[in-house]
């Protein structure tokens, strides 16, 4: 009598731990989106420097809005995680597994990067609406009183976005979001992986665990945060942009980055460095530890199998 076939974990459950690693690793870090993103829209328009740096940036919001300013906009932040990273960490490890079940071996860079690419351009497509409320919800305290939109959550920013400005702007800015998610997950991906083969096959022959993944990951956030950083600003200032007579206030991703770059000078293309750079590493540690928990706990005591992750 043979054995009964070993059960295979879906492809639901992948897409629903790559969401729930997600936001848990938000939970932590959205404090420094919170700073990007004020960093990244200060001066739009005036070319005037708000704050001086990162630290200068949460003295600012903590005095005058106080400490619980630093999580504005979490809903919208979870949400942005439930469809983004739901999608691009579900879509990833799902061409990730067809991949090595047609070839019958692990994918090399070239296919990580197209893969990554795909998983990242589908995940920011989904995830642009509740990206747009989260760059209004967390800019909306740097506002004069009068100009605050005022959001009460992120189902009320959602609800008024579509009744003022119609449902299409909600995937306002979605061309600069998914460029720069298929430039994140591209070089992410890719760049992640070397660098751990590095560690762990090089000189330095690091162990297999938190260490070897933390110092990959950070490394791989810094590339990562230099070549994303100008389409992440072309993002945020697009979709935090006001509509005035008819008239919006940019053209598109090449009309802000021109602009930018003339008022504010070249390295303004890269304002918000430090703390995203600080987000982007951590979070991707989190994401990528609580995806491995999540998958090795439902390996071992639903379908009873040892497979460490599911990507």
């Amino acid at each position: 009598m043979s054995a009964p076939p070993k059960k295979q974990s879906s492809n639901a459950i992948k897409f629903l731990f790559g969401g729930l690693s997600g936001m848990g690793a938000t939970l932590v870090v959205q404090p420094l989106d919170l700073v990007k993103t004020r960093m990244q829209i200060s001066g739009a328009g005036s070319g005037k420097k708000e704050f001086r740096n990162s630290f200068h940036c949460i003295q600012t919001i903590i005095g005058k809005e106080g400490p619980l300013a630093l999580y504005q906009g979490i809903g919208a932040a979870l949400l942005r995680q439930a469809t983004y990273t739901t999608g691009r960490l579900g879509m990833y490890t799902y061409l990730n597994d067809q991949f090595v079940e047609r070839f019958k071996h692990n994918p090399g860079v070239l296919h990580s990067m197209a893969m990554g690419t795909i998983a990242g351009a589908c995940g920011a497509f989904i995830g642009t609406p509740a990206e747009v409320a989260l760059i209004r919800m967390t800019s909306d305290g740097r506002l004069p009183v009068a100009e605050r939109r005022n959001y009460t959550n992120v189902l009320n920013a959602l609800t008024r976005i579509t009744s003022e400005e119609g449902i299409t702007a909600l995937w306002r800015g979605s061309l600069p979001t998914v460029g720069r998610a298929m430039v994140v997950n591209m070089t992410q991906l890719a760049s992640y992986s070397q660098f751990k083969a590095y560690f762990r096959d090089g000189p330095l022959k690091m162990q297999e665990g938190i260490k070897l993944h933390f110092c990959a990951s950070m490394l791989s956030g810094l590339l990562t945060t230099m070549t994303s950083m100008p389409l992440d600003i072309a993002k945020t200032r697009i979709q935090n942009m006001k509509t005035i007579d008819g008239k919006a206030e940019y053209r598109g991703t090449l009309d802000v980055l021109f602009r930018v770059a003339r008022q504010e000078g070249i390295f303004a293309l890269w304002k918000g460095f430090t703390p995203y750079y600080c987000r982007l590493g951590p979070h991707t540690v989190l994401t990528f530890i609580l995806l491995e928990q999540l998958n090795q706990g439902y390996n071992k005591y639903v379908i009873n199998s040892q497979k460490a992750t599911g990507l």
